[in-house]
């Protein structure tokens, strides 16, 4: 972000702030989950739950958030759904059962659905495409590390004052960071809203129909639906597997899974380089090879501790791999950008929704490591498959542009 003026930079800076509140609440009930089904006296299926609500509406709401920061400015809505996401995290906090921490855990994600895809679609709208990549990368920063804080921070509190003292904390930051957005919004001249182009004018139903009935649309919305499936799905469970066959606490299961943020970490400071080497067909093939090598790792690794280099291969792997996906997003249907970002970030929850509930049957069903094996078979060819399609798409615009 070099090239961006202070006040790009402090806007978006203050999005991957929010970002790091997002991510970390769809994190935070990763490894609480055998303590949530203790407590409760659930099944790990029912206390999984608490997770696949959170996607389920963050997924759906998608299709009202995209419309509503095109139509009322994407700033002002990031700062508005950061604070109202306070709400959902105290009402788990205070949760006096499974059901009611379902529902706050639903409430939540309903409001935090409104903060990364419109941050995404933002930046979409203000930084030029060749600098795109790159400026999402940095912006991940803060989802990155909010995915290690959350596991981190759920586990801690878990294993020390109680798991409510997780929501609350996490209530804190959405309340710190929701104000300073707020204040950002009304501050910066970037970041006011701007007149609404012609297409902005369109109802809901209309913008989706615009953003679907582009070819490449659909084929990025169902790489990234089956994405959020076989890597998230797993990732899930990764936490619960290392503390019930490893022994290890649930503090330390979850600072395990930080590596898979500083495999993220790694693709975000080598950006500008990987893009110039490999190109976004290197990007999407080689991240699934990665994702896929890693799960096998972590499938017949007989020690805790090969759960390091899977974990950090993970997230390598996925960054490579999702980041292409994004950049491709905030351009699929750039007269209705909000609502295609939305729509991308719909789909890609409502996987991870559907990849925790096939993972937690198949874990019933056949153990954990038939659960890290079928990841590791799918991820590799879902990322060939749409590196070829990309190669498909640039020699389309290539002819496009010749003609």
């Amino acid at each position: 972000m070099s090239s961006l003026d202070p006040h790009h930079r402090r806007a978006i800076t203050l999005l991957s702030c929010a970002a790091f509140a997002s991510s970390a609440s769809a994190r935070l009930c990763d490894p609480m989950l055998p303590n949530l089904a203790k407590a409760f006296l659930a099944t790990p299926a029912d206390a999984a739950q608490v997770v696949s609500s959170f996607s389920v509406a963050y997924g759906l709401m998608q299709l009202f958030f995209g419309p509503l920061g095109d139509r009322f400015g994407k700033y002002r809505m990031i700062a508005w759904t950061t604070l109202a996401s306070l709400v959902g995290s105290l009402g788990a906090a205070l949760s006096y059962s499974l059901g009611w921490l379902v529902l706050a855990r639903l409430l939540t994600g309903v409001t935090a659905a409104g903060i990364i895809p419109l941050s995404m679609a933002w930046i979409g709208d203000t930084v030029p495409y060749e600098q795109r990549q790159a400026t999402l990368a940095r912006f991940l920063g803060g989802q990155i590390m909010g995915v290690i804080g959350g596991q981190f921070i759920g586990g801690l509190f878990t294993d020390t004052l109680g798991w409510r003292w997780a929501f609350a904390a996490l209530a804190l930051v959405y309340l710190l960071v929701g104000w300073r957005v707020l204040a950002e919004s009304r501050a910066n001249p970037l970041a006011r809203p701007t007149p609404a182009p012609a297409g902005h004018t369109l109802g809901v139903l209309a913008q989706g129909r615009t953003v679907i009935g582009v070819g490449w649309a659909r084929v990025i919305l169902l790489t990234v639906f089956l994405e959020g499936i076989v890597v998230f799905g797993a990732l899930a469970f990764v936490p619960s597997y290392l503390h019930q066959r490893f022994g290890l606490s649930l503090t330390m299961a979850g600072a395990l899974m930080a590596f898979f943020g500083v495999g993220g970490l790694s693709y975000i400071l080598f950006a500008r380089h990987f893009v110039r080497r490999f190109g976004e067909v290197g990007l999407a093939a080689g991240g699934g090879v990665l994702i896929g090598g890693a799960w096998l790792l972590l499938a017949l690794g007989d020690a805790w501790a090969w759960a390091i280099p899977a974990s950090y291969l993970v997230g390598l792997g996925y960054y490579m791999m999702h980041n292409t996906l994004q950049t491709n997003a905030t351009q699929m249907a750039p007269q209705v950008r909000g609502t295609a970002v939305s729509l991308f970030a719909s789909a890609f929850f409502l996987g991870q929704s559907l990849g925790v509930v096939l993972a937690a049957a198949l874990l019933a069903r056949s153990g954990a490591t038939t659960v890290f094996i079928a990841a590791a078979a799918i991820t590799p060819v879902l990322g060939t498959v749409f590196a070829r399609r990309i190669r498909l798409q640039h020699r389309r615009l290539q002819t496009a542009q010749a003609s």
